[in-house]
C-alpha cells in the first residue's frame, strides 16, 4: 500500500463492495489511518451508495476503490464521475475490477475500463497491475454477472482528475491571422531631401530662376476659335448622312435641328389667306381648309380624337 504515494495529511476515500469482510475492511482501513497519521482523514463509502453519499466536491486527495483481496466491483459511469467529482484538482484514483479477454455482456475489457475512466474526465489512465480472481471474489462476481468464461482476471488501473475545477473556464487569447511587419521606409539622403525643397527665402533670392506662365503661350494660344472646328467629326452634315446630334451636345446643333424642324412643321400646316382661320368658322372663308374644326391657338396643329370622329 506504501507504493501507492498515500502521504502524511491526506484524504482518502475508501470504496468498498461486496464480498469483502469485515476483517479485511477494517484491516485495510487500520493500514490507510497509519499513513495519511492525525493530521489526515479516511472514510469509508459503499460502493452501492456512493451515489447518495454528501461529500462535497474537491474534497479527496485519494479515491481507492475495489482494492480488497476479497473483492470483485464494476464500475458505472456514474460512479466514475462522482468519484471525479469529490477528488480535488490533480489528485489520483486507483481502482480495481474485474474484466475480460474478450467483450462480453456483463463484463468488460481493460481497455474499456480505461475508455470510460477517459470519457468520466480522468486523464494519464495507466493499466498498473494484472493478476487473478480469488476464489471468493470468482464466486461473487459468477453470481452477479451470470457469466461463467474462463477468460476472467482482476486488473489495477490509475487515472488523476485535470489540474482544474470542473465547469471551470479561463478567457484565452487567439490570433487567427499573422501579422505582417510594417516595411520601414528607407532612410532619405539629406542632399536629396535639400535639393527638393524650397523656403519663402528662396522666392526672394535672386539666384533662385522662376518660369513666367506668359512665356508658356504662344500667339496661336490667344486667337480665339472657330465654332465649326469645335465640333466633333460625326457632328453636322457629311456627304451622303443626315445631321446627327451627338449625346450631350455642347455645339449648337441641338438648337440648329429643333429649329429648323419647328419651320418644317409650319410649312407643313395649310396656308390662310385672310389669317382668322384659328377664331372659328364665322370667322373662315367659304374655301378655309378648317372649315367645322373647332377654334385654336395661331401655330397650333388640330388633332381631332376619336369621339368627335364618331359623332361626325
Amino acid at each position: 500500500m506504501a507504493n501507492l504515494g498515500i502521504k502524511a495529511g491526506d484524504q482518502v476515500l475508501l470504496v468498498w463492495s461486496q464480498p469483502s469482510s469485515p476483517a479485511a475492511l477494517k484491516e485495510y482501513a487500520e493500514e490507510l489511518c497509519a499513513l495519511v497519521g492525525a493530521e489526515g482523514k479516511l472514510s469509508l463509502e459503499n460502493m452501492e451508495i456512493l451515489l447518495m453519499s454528501s461529500h462535497s466536491a474537491s474534497t479527496f486527495d485519494w479515491v481507492l476503490s475495489g482494492l480488497l483481496a476479497d473483492s470483485s466491483c464494476t464500475h458505472s459511469p456514474d460512479t466514475l464521475v462522482e468519484m471525479a467529482r469529490v477528488l480535488k484538482p490533480g489528485a489520483k484514483i486507483v481502482l480495481d475490477e474485474a474484466v475480460t479477454g474478450a467483450e462480453a455482456q456483463s463484463l468488460r475489457t481493460a481497455e474499456k475500463l480505461m475508455s470510460a475512466l477517459k470519457l468520466s474526465g480522468f486523464m494519464s489512465v495507466t493499466e498498473v497491475s494484472k493478476a487473478e480472481l480469488s476464489p471468493e471474489a470468482l464466486s461473487s462476481l459468477r453470481a452477479a454477472t451470470g457469466y461463467q468464461g474462463n477468460s476472467l482476471s482482476r486488473v489495477r488501473i490509475s487515472a488523476s482528475k485535470p489540474s482544474f475545477e470542473v465547469g471551470s473556464s479561463s478567457q484565452i487569447k487567439l490570433s487567427f491571422g499573422k501579422k505582417t511587419p510594417k516595411p520601414e521606409k528607407p532612410a532619405l539622403d539629406s542632399n536629396t531631401v535639400q535639393m527638393w525643397t524650397l523656403s519663402a527665402n528662396d522666392i526672394g533670392d535672386d539666384d533662385v530662376d522662376l518660369v513666367d506662365s506668359d512665356a508658356l503661350l504662344d500667339e496661336e494660344d490667344f486667337k480665339k476659335p472657330d465654332p465649326l472646328s469645335l465640333k466633333a467629326p460625326d457632328c453636322g452634315e457629311g456627304a451622303n448622312k443626315k445631321k446627327k446630334v451627338c449625346k450631350n451636345c455642347s455645339c449648337g446643333l441641338a438648337e440648329e435641328l429643333e429649329e429648323e424642324n419647328k419651320g418644317k412643321q409650319k410649312s407643313n400646316m395649310p396656308k390662310s389667306a385672310c389669317g382668322s382661320c384659328y377664331l372659328g368658322d364665322a370667322f373662315r372663308c367659304a374655301s378655309c381648309p378648317y372649315t367645322g374644326m373647332p377654334a385654336f391657338k395661331p401655330g397650333e396643329k388640330i388633332v381631332l380624337d376619336n369621339n368627335t370622329l364618331t359623332d361626325a
